[in-house]
């Protein structure tokens, strides 16, 4: 019998049904996924499930079979249901044991908290799912996989009976992923039911014991995963078959060679991150150029240091003339762009707007005599939504209201505004659906087919594989293989990494 059993649940707001007579029912012992594109009303039920919204009227919440209304999220974390966001929510200078009991803290006689017993329960809940982790250690010193298990840990505290994760290896290296996995099945053993929510599907079918899709805001099926495919749950979330996804790849890549890397290493090591050292590559003119690497292998930094973002040693060549990139600026003059991984904090301003974001990289374009020609910079915005399929109400619309996706192409139009010659794109597709991942793997493709040179950073190998002329792999701050389009199986890429 399920622990939790939803029916009928809908949730109307102005102007938008998020989510129209679903249902959902989930066991102790099982993991059961969620998939759905984004907007298909994933994080609505959950707000739902956990107590920070209601549904409309007619929806029926069964709790261990008794109807229930949860209230809000204390109440729901009191019926052992727990949820840990994609964004962690920890106190970075508080220890291990601090942030797992904060705001619980065990109290003495004397109304002191009680250190030593904290530290105990806390290493009592951290031994549960191995987790070796001095709980006096500060969060601030942990990676961010190992907070990840802190978060597990956390709601393990609370003696949860569901524990919700919203995609918890989004920002986690290949490793840290595979021991998340090992400790949700570890917790499934112990009776306690997961909710996994992610656009991996590869981890779907990896960890899932059910899986429920929904589409639009309705539930489209759900079925145990034994009997569901990849080819019918990417077509059940959004409805189209997955060779739309990976048509024939056409090269536009040519044999003169843009941009020439020689020797390049970092100047200055930095603690806890890869040291690069003499990296040497070419980038050819319409070239896709993938760089493959698991995460905390040097990728980023490399393009870091190619930016003008960290200081190097090494040459780099543009059209066989030395440039040195001692700043971004420097950088952005010799022709290069720089979609970063982190686009929520780095990419977008996200309390500005469509148009406001767009013509940041290339304000200057649209001044006269010190004012902003808004006619001419709104026109040129148009076309670019237009062009790349930025779904959005207006071009006034705050990019915080957009969809994963939508900002993804956002930081790509203003770059690509620019008329950059290389444009350099970090992880294009973390933590956007699948739908929206092909959008931008088109537009990349048809962007080298309009001549400019792309390099694409990427922790996901089907995606390297699929937009890549030619790949890379970087393992320890070093190249480790360079492999053609035809070469590049996912296994000689994976062995490359891993060594």
């Amino acid at each position: 019998m399920p622990f939790l059993e939803m029916t009928n649940i809908s949730k109307t707001y102005p102007g938008v049904k998020a989510l129209d007579q679903v249902g959902l029912s989930v066991r102790l012992g099982e993991v059961h996924a969620i998939a759905g594109e984004n907007g298909a009303g994933k994080s609505t039920l959950m707000k739902i499930m956990t107590g920070v919204t209601k549904s409309d009227a007619g929806g029926v919440i069964l709790i261990d079979n008794v109807p229930t209304l949860i209230r809000d999220p204390v109440h729901a974390r009191l019926l052992g249901i727990n949820i840990i966001h994609q964004e962690l929510s920890m106190v970075e200078n508080l220890t291990v044991a601090e942030n797992i009991f904060l705001a619980r803290e065990p109290l003495g006689s004397f109304g002191f908290i009680a250190a030593k017993q904290m530290n105990d329960s806390a290493r009592k809940v951290l031994a549960e799912l191995d987790i070796n982790i001095d709980p006096k250690t500060p969060m601030s010193k942990l990676s961010i996989g190992q907070k990840q298990m802190i978060e597990i840990a956390r709601a393990i505290s609370y003696e949860s009976k569901i524990i919700i994760m919203d995609e918890p290896t989004a920002s986690l290296s290949h490793h840290e992923s595979t021991t998340l996995l090992r400790v949700i099945k570890k917790l499934r053993d112990q009776n306690i039911g997961i909710v996994y929510i992610t656009h991996r599907l590869e981890e779907i079918f990896q960890i899932a014991d059910h899986i429920t899709v929904l589409r639009d805001g309705k539930t489209v099926d759900s079925r145990p995963i034994a009997r569901m495919t990849r080819d019918i749950l990417v077509h059940k979330m959004v409805d189209r078959e997955l060779t739309a996804f990976f048509g024939e790849h056409k090269s536009h890549a040519t044999r003169d060679v843009l941009m020439s890397v020689r020797g390049l290493s970092m100047k200055h090591a930095v603690p806890h991150q890869a040291q690069v050292r003499d990296v040497n590559f070419d980038v050819h003119k319409g070239e896709v150029l993938g760089f493959f690497g698991l995460i905390g292998a040097g990728r980023t930094e490399i393009m870091e240091m190619i930016f003008g973002l960290r200081p190097y040693t090494g040459s780099i060549e543009i059209d066989g003339k030395p440039v040195e990139m001692k700043n971004p600026s420097t950088a952005i003059e010799n022709g290069l762009g720089f979609v970063t991984e982190d686009r929520k904090g780095q990419g977008l301003v996200l309390g500005m707007s469509v148009r406001e974001n767009f013509s940041l990289t290339h304000l200057a374009e649209y001044c006269s005599f010190d004012f902003v020609n808004r006619g001419r910079e709104t026109a040129q915005c148009d076309r670019f939504v237009r062009e790349l399929g930025i779904k959005t109400p207006d071009n006034e619309q705050k990019v915080v209201n957009l969809s994963g996706g939508n900002q993804q192409k956002v930081v790509i139009a203003k770059w690509v505004a620019r008329r950059p010659r290389i444009l350099i794109v970090d992880e294009p597709t973390r933590g956007i659906d699948i739908g929206a991942k092909a959008e931008v793997h088109a537009l990349l493709s048809n962007l080298a087919e309009q001549g400019l040179s792309i390099i694409v950073i990427s922790s996901d190998l089907p995606e390297v594989l699929a937009v890549s002329d030619r790949v890379l792999v970087i393992k320890a701050g070093q190249i480790a293989g360079e492999l053609s389009r035809a070469d590049a199986t996912q296994e000689r890429v994976m062995l490359a990494a891993t060594g």
